[in-house]
């Protein structure tokens, strides 16, 4: 392979044997397996033991964002059931902007069963314990896969983010195979989840506990807080037969100077560890962020294209 766009899809296939895949997580996050590689030996250990694990001083960078009830399920008059999977803002603005918005919002969703949502918005009373929500859904346009659908609600004082707190599903992932539940609105989010706008979890940081970051607090093992929004893309299929026909979908990032001062001050002298993916993405694409405005290119909209 002289490239990664030749790479084969059927070469990476494998059986998953659906018994290791955990449909529930443990009652105590911190008692998870923790696969341990160093120096050419691979141990089992658990992952409150990580702080004995991560060299002193170490920087661990998280990614704090947060998932929203993203999922929205309808039934019609007729007892179709439509589901509507919020994907990113209309506009194509940051997630938090949308969040805030009163009355109405438009976004880009993926809908099931949208064979059945042939004319005419969609309604529904969402009864809930901080008060109830009367949400309508039209729909605008569709495109390919995914469709542009204006929400507007009752009370219209409400936030789009109380909304979907109040009308929203946990949007867990397909291979799950069962619905959520109330335990997941707090399980599948880490301990330092903040900023609202992923539709999946960074699975990796969901291990975490108050009493592991004291721990590794005390070994001076600092924390950078970063933020990459999870979008649905995470959950769709490959379908390309190799990797350059393979469409990447779009994350948003954002970093602040303060993050960024203390990484530079870590490089060289301290070990950087990413938790997980979704945070080792957002180092990658920071430092050619950095690249393009070295070279004079970029500007306030920097991205960061497939290949």
């Amino acid at each position: 392979m002289s490239s990664p766009r030749d790479l084969r899809i059927a070469d990476h296939t494998y059986v998953l044997p659906p018994e290791r895949i955990a449909l529930r997580p443990l009652a105590e996050r911190d008692a998870s397996r923790l696969l341990v590689y160093r120096d050419g030996s691979i141990s089992d250990r658990v992952f409150r033991e990580l702080p004995e694990v991560l060299p002193e001083g170490a920087l661990l960078v998280v990614n704090d964002t947060r998932v929203v009830n993203a999922r929205l399920r309808f039934v019609k008059d007729t007892g179709a059931r439509i589901e509507v999977f919020c994907l990113e803002p209309a506009d194509g603005g940051p997630a938090e902007e949308a969040f805030r918005q009163r009355g109405s919002s438009r976004w880009w969703c993926t809908v099931g069963n949208v064979k059945r949502w042939k004319d005419g918005p969609l309604g529904q009373l969402f009864p809930h314990p901080d008060g109830d929500v009367q949400l309508f859904a039209t729909l605008v346009e569709r495109r390919g896969l995914e469709n542009l659908v204006e929400f507007s609600w009752e009370p219209a004082e409400l936030s789009l983010a109380e909304v979907l707190h109040r009308a929203g599903v946990v949007p867990l992932p397909p291979y799950l195979h069962r619905d959520a539940e109330p335990a997941d609105e707090a399980r599948y989010q880490t301990v330092y989840a903040r900023e609202e706008g992923s539709v999946a979890a960074p699975t990796a940081g969901l291990h975490f506990t108050p009493q592991v970051l004291d721990a590794l607090n005390e070994r001076g093992i600092a924390r950078m807080q970063v933020t990459l929004h999870v979008g649905a893309g995470t959950f769709r299929p490959v379908q390309a037969e190799v990797m350059a026909d393979h469409e990447m979908h779009r994350e948003r990032i954002v970093v602040y100077r303060q993050a960024i001062a203390d990484l530079v001050d870590a490089v060289g002298t301290h070990p950087v560890v990413a938790v997980g993916t979704t945070s080792l993405r957002t180092l990658e694409s920071l430092y050619w962020h950095g690249v393009a405005l070295l070279e004079g290119r970029g500007g306030n909209d920097l991205s960061v294209e497939q290949w």
